[in-house]
């Protein structure tokens, strides 16, 4: 058995590969979520509804990409990290630069007032994305993974939950609070409380955040996480014909 962290104090999480997450929506999709993986070869994506993004095995390999084009068809639109070039055919129609961070002192801990969300949460939970703007979050993402969420009079208010979960690793996501009620640390409870979660079946947490949001990224520092590295994210679309991705 992997040798466990202490869930409810703190301590350094036992060191692992961090390779893994220079690609990890691929290890993801290679890995533990390969049920939800729609995938053709070297190319792999999550389902619409799920997760937009697809991954490659290896970004710099023309048959990945013509494999992604075989599998997302003509002229589709896609989401893709990390990757900072597209071969000829390939147009990039849009992107950001995101930050990744790794646990290395976090203190995770249940937290009691925290109840697990579900399918039949996901319209509050899409009423609070809205509202809160913390990233991609789509019908069946909680198909992902372990949702936790506070409610206040029974009104969901914060959340947070397991998002990409490359071998030994899981990433948390969806860390968001209604601006109404922010400032009371609901925020920091429900990453420490996912992060006892994923710590308690031998994975160890990490997290991304947009480049620019200087406070989230304050946030994360200030609790026990640092910053790994910066990646570039892509929206590209597909050749607009087969003839076009024989280039490749």
């Amino acid at each position: 058995m992997a040798p466990q962290t202490d869930v409810r104090g703190g301590g350094a999480p036992p060191a692992l590969d961090t390779s893994l997450l220079d690609n990890a929506v691929w290890a993801a999709l290679d890995g533990p979520h390969a049920h939800l993986a729609e995938r053709v070869g070297l190319a792999a994506r999550y389902p619409a509804d799920v997760y937009a993004f697809a991954g490659l095995a290896d970004p710099l390999d023309p048959a990945a990409w013509a494999d992604l084009h075989t599998l997302v068809g003509a002229g589709a639109v896609v989401r893709i990290k990390p990757v900072e070039q597209v071969p000829d055919g390939w147009e990039v129609v849009g992107g950001g630069v995101g930050v990744q961070l790794v646990d290395t002192a976090l203190r995770a801990e249940p937290a009691p007032e925290a109840v697990r969300l579900g399918p039949d949460d996901v319209p509050e939970i899409l009423d609070l994305v809205a509202r809160t703007r913390p990233g991609p979050f789509l019908k069946r993402t909680v198909a992902l993974g372990t949702y936790l969420g506070i409610r206040e009079r029974g009104r969901l208010i914060a959340m947070a939950g397991e998002r990409l979960r490359p071998p030994g690793w899981t990433e948390i996501s969806a860390v968001c609070t209604d601006p109404d009620h922010r400032g009371r640390g609901l925020a920091t409870r429900l990453v420490r409380a996912v992060a006892a979660g994923i710590r308690e079946r031998g994975d160890t947490p990490f997290l991304h955040a947009a480049a620019d949001n200087a406070t989230a990224i304050r946030l994360y520092e200030s609790i026990g996480f640092t910053l790994r590295r910066r990646s570039p994210i892509l929206v590209v679309r597909s050749p607009g014909t087969s003839r076009q991705a024989g280039a490749l």
